[in-house]
């Protein structure tokens, strides 16, 4: 079953954010197991995002997590955001295009 993850946050350097992804996914190379991602802006709060991180399985999540490039990203992502990072995790129930 997939898993995906929602990191839901406030910030002003949404490009720096964005950066950081793809540090993060250029220094994990093959070792991180994410199979895709998006970024969404709220339309009506323009410095409030959410992150949502899919993966083939909650393993497969927990597999990233444990990277030490994770925790890097983690400390780097708090530095750029104006409060706490919330995180969700969810098991993907229905998956439809």
């Amino acid at each position: 079953m997939s898993f995906v993850q929602i990191l839901e946050f406030d910030t002003k350097r949404a490009g720096e954010v964005e950066s950081l992804m793809n540090d993060w996914r250029a220094q994990t190379g093959n070792t991180h197991t994410v199979r895709r991602e998006v970024m969404a802006r709220h339309h009506d709060r323009p410095n409030h995002y959410v992150a949502v991180v899919e993966f083939s399985s909650y393993e497969d999540a927990q597999r990233s997590n444990k990277l030490p490039e994770t925790d890097q990203f983690n400390a780097q992502m708090t530095r750029l955001c104006e409060g706490p990072i919330e995180f969700s995790d969810y098991d993907v129930i229905r998956d439809k295009s």
